[in-house]
């Protein structure tokens, strides 16, 4: 017999279907995704710690989940070790799956995960709720439990990226050139994008000393959050700012670049999350398919004259990307490396390689 479970939003909203994967309950900040395909990157794509996920593609499941094979001391087909996020909900579970590669179902590898999930509900309505609202706060209960919404803490209250990071410096040898990556909730593929450009990669927490070890540049990561709760992260970019050593910024680093040069940032309504928004280079008519996942945003009215709005989104006008006028700092608040979706902005890789020391 299935299991019947609810999702509860703050506003009171109910939504009744029927659970899969862990058989627990779940809170977190409930947020929407529009992608069709990459459910297994996008599951483990740490940006999502602490949120409930909400796929708008009705069929979730169809084609499994890839064994965990390693190289470069990486999951091959994962953007972390392990399911970032607390609860999934999906409109429709398939339980019958098909792929080549496929070495597990969804529903096995959640119960493995302990991670909980709904099907079977209005994921449209959801959807339109949290447009019109904004992101909220929800729990996952069983049909039978008692609705107790008072008690949820919102995660962005916390420092997430200090939750998701790496423990211990990790070092990825290639070439003669050395970035450090500071991992504040990093995707694999961005470590694979340097090492397959012959870039060696040292990987830090979230607090590291950048100034401490030498390199030819530093990378900032993605990761979970408001990026204004990275204040150690913050202090060290502005140092290493002083010192003109090259920084890329990626989603969260890129707004932890901004705050670092005294720009602000902000909290968008619902985020950005799928592998289909559409962004504009300043300058240009350029317009590029991009993968994302976030939910804070750089204010480009706070930018100093020595920066400058690099790429803007297409959909609501929002900042997606800044750049220094003269010193070799960029940040994209979209993912180059996506996985998943379109890599038409793999370039920036290529820009930030050639600003290496």
């Amino acid at each position: 017999m299935k299991n019947k479970l609810k999702l509860i939003l703050e506003d009171g909203s109910i939504y009744t279907g029927y659970g899969f994967g862990h058989d627990a309950p779940a809170e977190g900040e409930v947020v929407f995704n529009t992608g069709m395909v990459g459910y297994p990157e996008t599951l483990t794509d740490p940006s999502y710690c602490g949120q409930i996920l909400v796929f708008t593609y009705p069929l979730i499941g169809n084609y499994g989940v890839p064994p965990k094979t390693i190289e470069s001391n990486l999951l091959t087909r994962f953007e972390s070790d392990r399911i970032q996020v607390n609860g999934l909900i999906v409109s429709d579970y398939s339980h019958e799956y098909s792929h080549w590669e496929a070495e597990r179902s969804l529903d096995e590898w959640m119960k493995e995960e302990k991670i909980p999930g709904i099907y079977g509900l209005d994921t449209r309505a959801i959807t339109r709720k949290l447009r019109e609202k904004g992101t909220m706060l929800g729990r996952i209960v069983y049909d039978n439990d008692s609705i107790e919404l008072d008690s949820i803490t919102d995660p962005n209250d916390r420092n997430l990226a200090a939750e998701v990071c790496i423990k211990e410096n990790t070092f990825y040898q290639k070439g003669e050139k050395k970035i450090i990556l500071v991992d504040c909730g990093v995707k694999n593929n961005i470590i694979r994008a340097f090492l397959g450009r012959n870039i060696s990669v040292l990987r830090v927490p979230h607090d590291f000393d950048v100034l401490s070890v030498d390199c030819d540049g530093i990378v900032l990561s993605n990761g979970p959050g408001d990026p204004k709760s990275c204040t150690i992260t913050i202090e060290n970019t502005k140092r290493a700012m002083s010192e003109n050593i090259p920084i890329l910024g990626i989603c969260l680093g890129s707004q932890i670049l901004a705050l670092a040069s005294g720009a602000d940032t902000y909290k968008l309504k619902y985020g950005h999350r799928s592998h289909n928004q559409p962004v504009n280079e300043a300058g240009t008519r350029r317009c590029y398919i991009t993968s994302q996942n976030h939910g804070y945003a750089i204010d480009s009215e706070t930018l100093s004259e020595d920066w400058r709005e690099w790429f803007t989104n297409d959909n609501d006008g929002t900042n997606e990307g800044i750049i220094h006028i003269s010193k070799p700092f960029f940040g994209a608040q979209f993912h180059p490396e996506a996985s998943p979706g379109p890599d038409d902005t793999e370039f920036i890789f290529d820009m930030f390689v050639r600003a290496l020391k």
